[in-house]
Order: structure tokens, then C-alpha cells, then sequence
């Protein structure tokens, strides 16, 4: 029996458009460089933390795209181009990987970018990156060899090597030796790259704005761009980021031109920026954007994974899809495991469980799992409408089981921040948190943040499962996609048992831009070399 459709649905859609619906149209007094040589953007949340290494903040990888430089990055077709690199050379039978890198590169500071600077950059991302985690063992030294050469030596052959080091999701970003030399578990203060735009650290102001001025220094790559390789050119003077908290607001200095470009606009208010004519609304990320809850397995309740199982058989996607998106299907749709949907590697076996769908079987499981009256502390960022979205309709979830719930309403930056505690509730920590993550982020076991389990240095929430630890590496050595396929299903069926998260199905999310905004492209992140001015 399917439970009747939370009113979850109803809450989440009408404390998201409150303001929208109450705040008049009235211009904001935003101070922006006037004219064609600044690209103004509404960013989908507030910059607290500089370090793409230490956070996987979706944007402060935003940030890093704009400040810092791959060695090597994916094309629109899935193929690892050379980026900083001039090429790679594989000998040995592909046990020894050498990369040279291209001539004249800089960083921010006008210092040149040696090879130590990417050794000692590769070392303190490999820490926290789970694709090179696991494939790491198999190497068995890094060394420079001269200003402009490095070499890897491997203890066999390691296909994957090149597409981890030019993955998207976790990117291998090249900053000075210098500051690589900072703890991977430490957060960096000073943004200093190679990439075409330099942070203006003196113009950054948490919670309110940050600003980037183009690199005079950089040398883009002759190739058109494709995908996120070839020639990273900055064709705009300056980009600035003003946080807007109130989604009317935003939209209203999108269509008066106070605004150039909002990122993560409301579903909503999509149909009132589309008739405006000098307004450009179109899907520019790929792959759709997948929405999880996470739970912290280091406290009570969470701890007990029975637990995390009722929560979940209470769980209908379309409920949380709807709240995000509206009422059309064609702008979501479910997806019950945990690979990105229509891929190889998607799979519903052992999904049963979040297919349940029903309060009263979760209460039941509940009581059986033994919960106790314990606090859970959910934690949500309102000002960050979509993920705050979801994570209403887990509050009423919540609150329908019977769980004594404490709903905490922050902003994203500090939520990012507090994300990282690992005290229990009583002491500032946290029981539940929301996210979401890109389809291509998904596909894969070696990818997929959310599904690592190794304790203490797996995603935030720090689940510990040796079987799937085990399979992710298999999945790594699978002599063909008929065996990978099979590892895959045997993940999803762990990971249900786990339920370190649940998966929320996914959702579309358009981005608006004036339509003298030229050179945007479909880019698996939000990138802004290219874009210019007319």
C-alpha cells in the first residue's frame, strides 16, 4: 500500500516562494562595476572556504575552475585531453608515466609552475580524492625530474590514473608547492592558481560577494574548448558574485540587468524569466542533478543502520522531486539506486527498501531497530532553496515517524562548515544533512563520494563498510563491462544494506543569463572562461 503524499510537499514549496511571493519587485542597490568588462552572476550559494581540496562544495569547485589549472581535463566525449600538460609519455608497459608540462606557465604570483609544484599538489589532493585512494597502492613513487618533467612509476599498469587526474568531481587543481604543503585535512586560506582568473581576496566578503580579475599571464590552450578541455580563454575583464538570498530578488535584478547571470535560478520563477525577452533560460549543466540525504554513522541514532533503513522506507522521491521542481515529470525523475540512471552501471538490485514508500512499515522498522527517543539534529541551508527543499520534506519525515527531531536553519557556508564536525549533537555536531551531486559524478564507483565507506576518510558522515570498500576496488580490476556491470549490482544491493545515504532521484536545473551574455556553454560544471559581453 502506497502512503498517502506527505505534506511535505506543500511546506517545502511554500516556505521556498514566501518571499518570493511577499517581497516586491523593487530594484537592488547592488554596487557592480558598470559596462561590458564585468560578468555579474548570482552564485547558486555563498563562498566560505577556498580550498577545493578540503571541501566538495560544488561552489567553491566553481571557484577553483576559475583560479586554478588541470594537468589534464575531460572532453565533451569522455576523452582525458592534455591541459597544463604538453603531453604525457607511458613506458615501461605502462608503468612509468612521465608528464612535461607546457612552456611559459605562471602562477598568480608571478612565479613560474614547476613540476615540484604539481608533485607536491598531486600529493595533498590524492589524499582526499577516493578515486586516487584506491588506486594509489598501485603506485609506487612520484618524483620530479626537472622544471618542467615528473614522473610516475607504477607497480602495473593503471589505466584509470589519467581519467582520475582529469576527472571533474574531485579535480586535481595545481597551486604552488608552497601552499600544497598545507595538511589535505587543513583548510588553505590563500587562493593563488595558474588558471585566467585571479581571486581578489581584498573584494571577498562572505556571505555578500567575491570578485575574480582576469589573468594578464595566463596562456590558454590553442584548441577550442570541448567539454571542459582546450582553450580555457577569459574573455571578460571581471567576474563578480553577489549572494541573493531572496529568489524574487535575484530574479527581479536578472530582468532589470542589475544581474547578468544566475546560476541556480528557482523552478518557479523560470516561467516569468522566459518571457522576458532579453533573458536566456536554458539547461546548461549535463547530466541532471541528483539529490541525497546524508546521515552521520559516528552517533546514535544514525549509528545503528537499521535505523537509517526505516527512515528510508519512508522515503518517496517523487515527494522531495515535486518540492524542488514542481509538478512536471519531464523536469525530474525518480531514480532508486545508487548510479546515475540510463548508465551502464545503473542498477535497482537490493533497492526494495526505497521502494517501500509507506510511514506506518518505517514506524514499525523503527521500533524494531530499537530507537530510543535520541535527538536528530537536521541541519538546512536556507538560503540555498533547492537543497533546503529537500531537506524540509526529510523534516516532516521525520517529524511523521515519530523522531525527536531539531531542525536547524543555517546558511550554506556554515553548513559546509559544520559538516565537518564529527562531536555528537550535544556538542555542535549533526545527524543529517542534504546534498547534491552532478549525474557524471555518479556513474562510477571510483567517482562517487557518497559512496565510499572507508571510516574516517570517507565523505562527510564517515560510514565504515569493508565489503564495500572491496567491491569498489574490484570494480577497478574488472577484466570486462560484464563483470563491472555485476560488481556494480552487488555495490548497489551493500549499499542499501549501508544506507549511508538515501538517493533522491534527480532533477533539472536550468541556469538564466541576459541575453547579451555570449560564449555559454553545456559544461558538466559552471565554468566562465569563454564567456563574454556584447
Amino acid at each position: 500500500m502506497i502512503a498517502p503524499v506527505s505534506p511535505a510537499r506543500g511546506i517545502a514549496r511554500r516556505t521556498l516562494l514566501g518571499s518570493a511571493i511577499a517581497a516586491p519587485l523593487a530594484a537592488p542597490a547592488f554596487a557592480q562595476t558598470a559596462g561590458a568588462r564585468a560578468l555579474r552572476v548570482v552564485p547558486q550559494a555563498n563562498l566560505t572556504s577556498l580550498d577545493p581540496i578540503w571541501t566538495t562544495a560544488v561552489v567553491t569547485r566553481n571557484h577553483g575552475f576559475m583560479v586554478y589549472d588541470q594537468l589534464c581535463a575531460q572532453d565533451a566525449g569522455g576523452v582525458i585531453r592534455p591541459q597544463m600538460a604538453e603531453g604525457w609519455l607511458e613506458e615501461d608497459d605502462g608503468r612509468s608515466l612521465t608528464f612535461t608540462l607546457r612552456q611559459g606557465l605562471k602562477f598568480h604570483d608571478g612565479q613560474a609552475v614547476t613540476a615540484a609544484d604539481c608533485v607536491a599538489s598531486i600529493q595533498r589532493w590524492r589524499r582526499r580524492d577516493p578515486f586516487t585512494q584506491v588506486l594509489w597502492p598501485r603506485v609506487d613513487d612520484l618524483s620530479v625530474l626537472d622544471d618542467r618533467r615528473f614522473r610516475f612509476r607504477l607497480k602495473q599498469r593503471v589505466p584509470l590514473l589519467l581519467q582520475a587526474l582529469g576527472q571533474t568531481q574531485f579535480p586535481c587543481f595545481i597551486m604552488p608547492a608552497r601552499i600544497a604543503a598545507t595538511d589535505a585535512f587543513q583548510q588553505i586560506r590563500e587562493a593563488v592558481g595558474s588558471g585566467p582568473f585571479r581571486f581578489l581576496t581584498n573584494e571577498w566578503n562572505p556571505g555578500q560577494a567575491a570578485s575574480w580579475a582576469k589573468f594578464d599571464g595566463y596562456v590558454p590552450r590553442s584548441e577550442l574548448v570541448d567539454g571542459l578541455a582546450g582553450g580555457r580563454v577569459p574573455r571578460i575583464e571581471r567576474v563578480e558574485w553577489t549572494v541573493i538570498s531572496d529568489p524574487a530578488t535575484a530574479a527581479n535584478a536578472m530582468t532589470t540587468g542589475e544581474q547578468d547571470y544566475w546560476e541556480y535560478p528557482l523552478h518557479d520563477l523560470l516561467p516569468l524569466m522566459r518571457r522576458n525577452r532579453q533573458l536566456v533560460v536554458e539547461q546548461r549543466l549535463l547530466d541532471g542533478t541528483y539529490g541525497i540525504c546524508r546521515f552521520n554513522t559516528l552517533h546514535p541514532p544514525f549509528n545503528n543502520p537499521a535505523i537509517r533503513r526505516a527512515v528510508a522506507m519512508a522515503v518517496d522521491q517523487r515527494d522531495y522531486l515535486r518540492a524542488v521542481a514542481g509538478e512536471d515529470p519531464a523536469g525530474w525523475g525518480v531514480c532508486e539506486g545508487v548510479f546515475t540512471c540510463d548508465t551502464p552501471l545503473a542498477s535497482e538490485v537490493g533497492s526494495q527498501v526505497l521502494k517501500t514508500h509507506n510511514i506506518d512499515r518505517a514506524k514499525a522498522a523503527l521500533a524494531a531497530a530499537g530507537y530510543n527517543g535520541e535527538k536528530v539534529v537536521l541541519v538546512a541551508p536556507g538560503d540555498y532553496p533547492q537543497i533546503n527543499a529537500l531537506s524540509l520534506v526529510t523534516a516532516d519525515i521525520i517529524r511523521r515517524l515519530g523522531m525527536n527531531l531539531e531542525l536547524v536553519s543555517t546558511d550554506w557556508g556554515s553548513l559546509i562548515q559544520r559538516r565537518a564536525s564529527k562531536e555528537p549533537v550535544e556538542k555542535g555536531g549533526w545527524s543529517i544533512i542534504h546534498t547534491t551531486a552532478s549525474g557524471q559524478s555518479l556513474t562510477q564507483p571510483v567517482t562517487h563520494l557518497f559512496l565510499r565507506a572507508n571510516g574516517a576518510n570517507a565523505w562527510f558522515g564517515w560510514p565504515d563498510d569493508p565489503e564495500v570498500e572491496r567491491l569498489r576496488n574490484a570494480w577497478t580490476e574488472a577484466a570486462d563491462p560484464t563483470e563491472g556491470k555485476r560488481i556494480a549490482d552487488d555495490l548497489n544491493r551493500q549499499a542499501m544494506q549501508l544506507m549511508a545515504y538515501v538517493p533522491l532521484g534527480y532533477y533539472w536545473q536550468p541556469s538564466v543569463w541576459r541575453r547579451n551574455v555570449t560564449g555559454v556553454f553545456k559544461s558538466p560544471v559552471t565554468a566562465f572562461w569563454n564567456i563574454g559581453k556584447s
